[in-house]
């Protein structure tokens, strides 16, 4: 058979365009669907990332923790010493500083004010490097947030700060502004830094300094708010509660002691009521360090000498106060030579005391950052 010569041209040169166009047509829905599939994997693995990787695989921890200022934290020497001693022991938990007492953020915070009014101080020069450090180590990564001590914020944004009768801002006894605690921008700014911190990969956001003031002339303070003190914190828990909903942390608030003692809604002229707190946090934070109870408390000329008793009695009486709230109490104990000294002995029986109460964990609490394994279990 011979080919027409009229046609063999036309068919010669369309059946490779067919074929062309049938190639396009297969490699551009392939590439589609291979594209959606990997955004969809992208996707997936950005959420994994951003959220806390003991909610992903263990769900809430029992805390064995010791606390870190920023500069430790940011420290490598520091941080090999201190992923060691937990390795080495029954510690589990680290609790880092982003914005300490004179409210500078710690990290390179991205939050517009922050930049606006230049409130940083980097101590970590790359904080998702150190979380993803702790979280090889499997380590509990906790945000420390002072709140309304921040005397950065209320110098450069004084019509957020405390005032003085006097005029001007007021002062504590160290000098320091306060902002008010009753200003609803504070609390903006201040969940604005816990959702940059939980987006970082931290586990927990701990806040802290969550009260009015306590010294210096609080009779010259021009307070702003309407309600009373216990309402205005309050009302700080459930915003900072409802904010938080849907992010990938558990939060945190630290007390001071002796809230664990007032059950007749005493708020010791600072806004604090355990009662409060426990409705709207995942663990509340009594500092129940015993040198900081006064003298004859449960009956001990110093109470520094009797951690246990100390430790027992003002943890029994917050677990029995969180009983059906949503709170669990996880106090912070001594580790530091006030009162006494405080060998491994006193913070074995502090830690013994915080288990028999009904704690749920516990943090070690120096200032200098300077931990051992006195008292500690090992990691068997």
């Amino acid at each position: 058979m011979q080919w027409n010569k009229k046609i063999r041209t036309p068919v010669v040169i369309v059946i490779p365009v067919a074929l062309t166009i049938l190639c396009a047509i297969f490699l551009f829905w392939f590439y589609t669907d291979t594209m959606a599939d990997i955004e969809s994997a992208a996707t997936q693995a950005l959420a994994v990332n951003k959220a806390p990787l003991y909610q992903i695989k263990h769900g809430p921890i029992k805390v064995k923790g010791l606390y870190l200022t920023a500069y430790s934290a940011g420290n490598p020497e520091k941080m090999e010493e201190i992923v060691k001693l937990v390795g080495d022991t029954e510690l589990n938990s680290i609790v880092i500083d982003i914005k300490d007492y004179s409210g500078n953020i710690l990290y390179d915070s991205k939050v517009p004010l922050a930049k606006e009014l230049d409130l940083k101080d980097v101590r970590n020069k790359d904080l998702p490097a150190l979380l993803r450090l702790l979280h090889r180590h499997n380590i509990y990564s906790i945000a420390r947030v002072s709140v309304f001590q921040d005397p950065q914020l209320a110098e450069k944004k004084q019509e957020w700060a405390l005032k003085a009768k006097t005029g001007g801002l007021w002062r504590d006894k160290k000098g320091l502004a306060w902002v008010d605690p009753a200003n609803k921008n504070v609390w903006q700014y201040v969940v604005s830094i816990a959702k940059e911190a939980a987006h970082t990969g931290f586990d927990e956001i701990n806040f802290d300094y969550i009260r009015f003031p306590t010294d210096g002339n609080l009779q010259n303070i021009a307070f702003t708010n309407k309600e009373k003190k216990y309402e205005v914190i309050a009302n700080f828990f459930k915003y900072v509660a409802a904010a938080l909903a849907e992010e990938p942390v558990y939060i945190s608030a630290d007390l001071f002691g002796l809230t664990t003692e007032k059950t007749d809604g005493d708020d010791m002229n600072i806004g604090q009521r355990l009662a409060d707190a426990v409705k709207y946090f995942d663990y509340v934070c009594p500092m129940v360090y015993p040198s900081h109870y006064p003298p004859n408390y449960i009956g001990f000329r110093n109470p520094a000498d009797h951690p246990y008793e100390v430790v027992y009695q003002a943890v029994r009486s917050g677990v029995a106060q969180a009983q059906n709230a949503r709170a669990k109490i996880r106090p912070w104990i001594q580790d530091f030579n006030i009162g006494a000294i405080y060998g491994g002995d006193k913070i074995r029986a502090q830690i013994n005391a915080a288990d028999s109460a009904g704690a749920d964990g516990w943090v070690l609490w120096n200032a200098a950052n300077r931990y051992s394994d006195e008292g500690l279990l090992g990691n068997h």
